[in-house]
């Protein structure tokens, strides 16, 4: 039984929460030097944070999976799901969701209170989607870019340091792009089926969709760009500019895999699965840090 309540919590998806270790990364200009005391905090402050963001991602699987019950039994693929198939109780399903928030909750909070309330906020809010918002167009998409950008802000919290205005922005243009291309990959993978399974799936269509993910990848690049030349914790040297080939390479390669591979639909797997787009996001992120640390003193 645990098992199968471990994969509902779709341990893969947890790849999002990594999201809470960017304002750490970015710490490396003002707060800490490596090696250092304060360093090992935080280190551990933001593991705890990514820790506790996986529990109540994971209870949100559980409680969607229990709502959509009848309607992932007509998905192709999310049938096999252990409360779809069978495998796992409802109750055992409720047991595990109550348990689960018990310990995650008063954790968040004992933290720190604002990572606390940005916790709730979040919880809160994809709960939220599962009964209310995935019907509203648009909204629905927004939503979910919402649960990174509070990803990203729950980081900065558990380690008690300011996020960057630059950090909404672009984890918002990057998180709506993943939306979008997910809900177009539903779209095409279900095509006459699509509103049987996500009601809200029929005011979309590909070619709106495609505007959509244009839109916001281009916003993305341009937001990013202008970031690493005009943020004020940055090197005063302009050496982040370095990055943007990276950032570059990543949006292509998302937009092939999501126009030509024909993916989208679980960009944890994407993530996983493809070498070149796991590569890029490890270069770029090595380049960030190496970067800050090389020119952060000015």
């Amino acid at each position: 039984m645990l098992i199968q309540i471990l994969k509902t919590m779709r341990p893969r998806q947890w790849t999002k929460n990594l999201m809470v270790f960017i304002p750490f990364a970015f710490t490396l200009r003002e707060y800490w030097l490596p090696f250092s005391p304060e360093m090992w905090t935080f280190l551990r402050e933001a593991t705890l944070a990514f820790v506790l963001f996986c529990i109540l991602s994971g209870v949100i699987y559980l409680i969607n999976d229990l709502v959509d019950i009848d309607k992932d039994r007509l998905h192709p693929k999310k049938r096999f799901r252990p409360l779809a198939s069978g495998a796992l109780s409802k109750s055992a399903a409720l047991v595990a969701i109550i348990v689960l928030l018990l310990v995650a909750l008063p954790a968040s909070f004992a933290l720190g209170f604002w990572f606390g309330i940005i916790a709730t906020i979040y919880f809160v809010l994809m709960l939220s989607y599962s009964y209310i918002l995935k019907h509203i167009v648009i909204l629905d998409v927004f939503t979910l870019a919402a649960g990174l950008v509070l990803r990203a802000l729950g980081g900065a919290a558990a380690i008690h340091v300011p996020a960057s205005p630059w950090l909404y922005v672009c984890t918002a243009l990057l998180a709506l792009f993943i939306g979008f291309a997910k809900r177009r990959h539903e779209l095409l993978l279900l095509e006459d089926n699509a509103t049987n399974h996500r009601l809200i799936l029929k005011e979309y269509t590909p070619e709106v969709l495609d505007q959509m993910i244009a839109v916001t990848t281009a916003s993305f690049v341009m937001a990013y760009s202008l970031y690493t030349f005009s943020a004020k914790n940055l090197p005063p040297n302009n050496a982040m500019m370095l990055t943007i080939p990276f950032a570059l390479f990543v949006v292509f390669r998302l937009l092939y895999l999501v126009h030509i591979k024909g993916e989208g639909g679980s960009p944890e797997e994407m993530l996983l699965r493809d070498k070149w787009l796991l590569g890029a996001i490890l270069l770029w992120g090595i380049s960030i840090v190496a970067i800050l640390y090389a020119f952060g003193r000015g």
